[in-house]
């Protein structure tokens, strides 16, 4: 019995496997940076680290769009979403250094009427 040179390696099912690989690499880069909203926060000197278990999040885009996490709401959402949590929960109020400083008061003046008394301004450093 005569055995087969072998000459080569099959690298077709190690193709297969990376192209695999690959696509869920992209798919899942994709949505996770579709759940981040682009805000270019201005800069403060006595900015502290911001803690990993926050509960509210608020930015305002440098359109002036409201997202209470990341979903998009005008005001009168925005208030009666925030009705629904806990007063006690810290909030976090990010807003783009380009934005109309109206648009952040306006949101502030909301959230401090329904009596949010941990508010955080997101800067960096």
């Amino acid at each position: 019995m005569q055995l087969k040179k072998f000459d080569g390696i099959n690298v077709v099912p190690m193709i297969d496997i990376m192209l695999v690989l690959l696509v869920i690499v992209l798919t899942t880069a994709t949505f996770i940076a579709k759940g981040v909203i682009p805000l270019e926060l201005p800069h403060g000197q006595s900015a502290k680290e911001m803690p990993r278990e926050q509960k509210i999040r608020i930015s305002i885009s440098s359109e002036g769009e409201i997202y209470l996490d990341t979903c998009k709401m005008d005001l009168p959402k925005l208030e009666k979403e925030l009705r629904s949590k806990d007063r006690k929960s810290p909030l976090f109020l990010s807003c783009d250094k380009r934005a109309r400083y109206e648009r952040f008061v306006e949101v502030l003046d909301r959230i401090k009427k329904l009596g949010f008394a941990k508010i955080a301004i997101v800067t960096t450093r």
